[in-house]
């Protein structure tokens, strides 16, 4: 069976359709990955058949209307359907004619479930199966308020239930314009907001985070299924400069710093708060550049500088870990079991940030707009202090490790798509 994974966003949303890309593969199934053409070689790097779609997501998050947003987009909902309407229109149709293209010899889709619309395009015109694969909740549940709603307090199952229909709304105001335009151009009659909605829910879908951060709700579907993470492991060879050795070696384990795409509009500033608040601390840093662009142009010796490295081997090394929130890093620093420091920007980052503190695995977040170097300083005091915590952050840490989510993952999908049939194997 040919599958093709359709995946856009950043590099939280395509790793872990890499992940499950390769899962595919080792089961028997032949597989293609749909992404956006700066990601080839990320991609083919893991053995997987790459299908480009046309639009550069970095360039987009890099750009000013992409730090802006960074900063004060994701905040209030209504305002982040300007804005993202404004950064994806360049490039969304092009994106969606080349995922269509990507499909047009499959026989099954597995879509990223923010982009459902689209995939349920696809899917319908050229009358394949559709799964979707999502490393945050989308779905609206009594037990936890949405992610990316502005509250993020537990205020009772009707808030929380309507703070998720509110958010599926919104995410299909986003595309509203395009995602119809596209379906016209295949043929098929436009939908609306509740239709959208419904075939969400109705579609099954791989959860790909931790049960035990996020148990299922009695109001999911049973095609809703939490696998656990899909983590990337090939980096298990990943060999550090011998700098970086010695500065781990020469002190105590150093508080990780780093904010992936989500440096905004002045990385230079936050990189000096950042610098300012380890000297408060009294702690060693290890500042991760990332490619958001955070600038450093000096920075004292008990603080090392990194453009890169494995997350799955450095977040072990630390004391603590600085981040910004997202899907795929939290779930690395919940794996190697030290607290974290959620710093959120935008989107989905303070509702991680919330089930970081609601679990007692670090302090409370601490949001951009509000970031100080005394704020950052405190909590980093905490979070290397706090006994109960540390021990907290190791016993998830274990329990993590201990899953599977590729596997469950494959499970799932051969329970609707069936086993693959590995004899008549032809290459994709």
């Amino acid at each position: 069976m040919k599958i093709t994974v359709f995946a856009a966003g950043s590099r939280g949303d395509i790793q872990p359709c890499v992940v499950l890309g390769q899962g595919l593969k080792r089961a028997g199934y032949q597989v293609r990955l749909a992404a956006p053409e700066d990601f080839g070689d990320f991609v083919q790097a893991h053995d997987l058949d790459f299908y480009p779609l046309r639009g550069d997501v970095q360039q987009i998050m890099a750009s000013d209307t992409g730090r802006q947003f960074m900063e004060t987009g994701g905040a209030n909902p209504l305002k982040s359907i300007g804005a993202i309407r404004q950064m994806i229109a360049p490039v969304i149709q092009q994106m969606a004619a080349d995922a269509y293209a990507a499909c047009e010899d499959a026989q099954a889709l597995i879509c990223l479930g923010v982009f459902a619309a689209f995939g349920q395009a696809i899917a319908e015109a050229l009358d394949i199966p559709i799964i979707h694969v999502e490393p945050t909740p989308l779905l609206p549940t009594g037990a936890f308020p949405a992610p990316s709603w502005p509250i993020q307090r537990d205020l009772g199952r009707w808030h929380n239930y309507f703070s998720g229909l509110a958010m599926l709304e919104v995410v299909w105001l986003w595309y509203r314009p395009f995602v119809n335009a596209f379906r016209r151009s295949l043929g098929l009659a436009g939908v609306t907001a509740v239709q959208f909605i419904s075939a969400l829910k109705a579609t099954p879908m791989i959860s790909a985070y931790s049960p035990r951060l996020i148990p299922h709700p009695p109001d999911w579907p049973d095609h809703l299924h939490i696998t656990g993470y899909l983590f990337l492991d090939s980096y298990a060879d990943w060999q550090p400069s011998a700098e970086l050795r010695a500065f781990l070696a020469a002190g105590d384990p150093p508080v990780y710093i780093g904010f992936g795409s989500m440096a905004g509009r002045n990385p230079e500033k936050l990189a000096q708060l950042t610098l300012d608040a380890l000297a408060l601390s009294g702690q060693r840093g290890l500042l991760l550049t990332g490619w958001g662009g955070l600038q450093t142009a000096r920075v004292p010796d008990n603080v090392f500088v990194l453009d890169a490295a494995p997350h799955a081997w450095l977040f072990p090394r630390m004391a603590a870990v600085v981040h910004h929130g997202g899907a795929g890093t939290t779930a690395e620093g919940l794996r190697a079991g030290v607290p974290s420091i959620i710093v959120p920007f935008v989107l989905d980052q303070p509702f991680w940030g919330a089930r970081i503190k609601a679990l007692g695995l670090g302090p409370d977040p601490i949001p951009q707009k509000q970031l100080t170097a005394e704020r950052l300083a405190a909590a980093i005091r905490r979070a290397v202090s706090d006994s109960a915590m540390r021990q907290r952050a190791r016993v998830l840490g274990t329990a993590v490790q201990a899953e599977d989510g590729v596997d469950k993952a494959i499970e799932c999908i051969k329970r609707y798509l069936g086993e693959p049939v590995i004899a008549k194997r032809e290459a994709y």
